[in-house]
């Protein structure tokens, strides 16, 4: 449907305001409870009544009641299952489960879904990784050839590990591939019952955080944006076009309110997820992992559309006309109606090695909150005195010298030279930067003790 159309369509509906009759409108709604990524079109909307806040109340919907219901799911797959069965309207999910939703739907002769807005992204692919247990002796991906690597399948996560292994010419038959849920995953990895698992935001973090699990890859190194979205069916899309602007309005709330108090938010979500508030700090703070943007831009079409290509490589993948299925024209409206500049949001795209380039590292202080510092030496000083006192630190956050993304202090690989400590995420990083600037590559506690000599 065309902008044009869409207000025609906005028109005749108000035009007919005295010859509709009340009725119950239901809409439901599939989320991820446990995808971060996910959380401006879900939790956030479903748990702060966003949705019923903007749900139209005039013209057609004047005597309309609502009914809306949210299903959490562990991953996209059984999202798009769901709306198949037409139990589900809406479907908040990543991009690899995206791809499939859209090019199942386009597979019937009738049913279709739109993708009519995101929620948000990471430019550099991070958010999915691929963990080993935190004692393992594997630190790269071509390692994995001949072990067992679990993951959700059908998941981003899956659609990033394929795409990693074909990168790095590892095919199929030489790694044995495990379904297994996040939970399940996550579980094996901490009993170190797997010899390494891929997952999405936030599980890999979280393994981190709970001291089980450790990165050997992360996503941005496939080289494509990561982002989530919102998929509706065309038939409710088309029967009520004001509730989709709504719902993007509601999604476009939530990402204000993490953005005006992200520790008040992170904390709110803990409470609402489970998900360790330090964790969901790394997506949501200043400098994190993800930018709240609903915006559909067309680097991102561009990235679906090589997701869909690295899935039709692997399986039976049916094709998808991303013109008939993408459409900005929802969110074109709900953006006139919010007085905000669609245009200037969608033109603007954050990279975190730019954003994040002078941000200070940080400490979270179980008292005092977050603590800022201006340099790593001052940020290893601090840990080193507030241990001396006996001071809880909730978690220590620092950035990837080679990406400008934010990691857990204990997690990441520092390097002393000449000029000062440089903190990494891969330990291949660590080790060419050292090479090249003559220092020395340590863990967070060998640092702590080296910062003053």
């Amino acid at each position: 449907m065309t902008i044009t159309k869409l207000f025609t369509a906005i028109f005749m509906a108000a035009a007919l305001t005295n010859t509709a009759s009340a009725e119950t409108i239901r809409i439901a709604i599939g989320h991820q409870s446990m995808c971060t990524d996910t959380y401006t079109a879900g939790i956030v909307v479903k748990e702060l009544g966003l949705l019923e806040k903007h749900l139209p109340r005039s013209g057609k919907y004047t005597d309309a009641d609502y009914e809306i219901s949210w299903s959490d799911y562990s991953s996209g797959g059984p999202i798009t299952n769901q709306m198949m069965a037409n139990k589900l309207n809406f479907g908040v999910m990543g991009d690899y489960p995206l791809i499939v939703n859209g090019a199942k739907f386009q597979e019937t002769k009738s049913l279709r879904t739109k993708y009519i807005a995101g929620t948000g992204y990471n430019l550099k692919g991070s958010g999915n990784a691929i963990v080993v247990p935190v004692d393992s002796d594997i630190y790269t991906i071509d390692q994995l050839a001949g072990k067992q690597v679990s993951v959700p399948v059908g998941s981003a996560a899956w659609g990033m590990l394929l795409k990693a292994m074909q990168d790095e010419g590892i095919p199929a038959k030489d790694y044995a591939l495990k379904n297994q849920s996040p939970a399940v995953g996550a579980a094996n990895i901490a009993s170190s019952r797997i010899d390494a698992h891929a997952d999405f935001c936030p599980w890999s973090e979280l393994m981190e955080f709970r001291g089980t699990g450790r990165k050997i890859y992360d996503g941005r190194e496939t080289g494509i944006p990561y982002l989530h979205g919102v998929v509706v069916r065309e038939d409710f899309l088309d029967q009520y076009p004001e509730v989709a602007i709504a719902f993007i309005k509601a999604v476009h709330e939530a990402g204000q309110w993490i953005k005006a108090d992200p520790v008040k938010a992170v904390a709110m979500m803990e409470n609402w997820t489970g998900v360790e508030k330090e964790v969901l700090y790394i997506y949501f703070s200043e400098g994190g992992h993800l930018t709240l943007d609903p915006t559909i831009k067309p680097k991102w079409v561009e990235a679906l559309k090589a997701d869909h290509g690295v899935l039709t490589k692997e399986m039976n993948m049916p094709p998808l006309d991303f013109e008939e299925w993408v459409t900005e024209d929802y969110l074109k409206k709900a953006y006139s109606d919010l007085g905000i500049d669609y245009d200037a949001e969608k033109n603007t795209i954050v990279d975190p090695g730019v954003a994040n380039a002078q941000l200070p590292v940080e400490i979270w202080h179980s008292r005092n909150g977050i603590i800022s510092y201006a340099s790593i030496d001052d940020f290893l000083r601090a840990i080193k005195e507030f241990r001396e006192t006996g001071a809880k630190l909730n978690a220590t956050y620092v950035y990837d010298e080679a990406t400008g993304l934010k990691l857990f202090g204990k997690t990441a690989f520092f390097v002393k030279s000449s000029d000062g400590f440089k903190a990494f995420l891969r330990k291949p990083d660590a080790d060419t930067y050292a090479m090249k600037n003559k220092g020395m590559v340590m863990q967070l506690e060998q640092a702590i003790e080296g910062y003053s000599s």
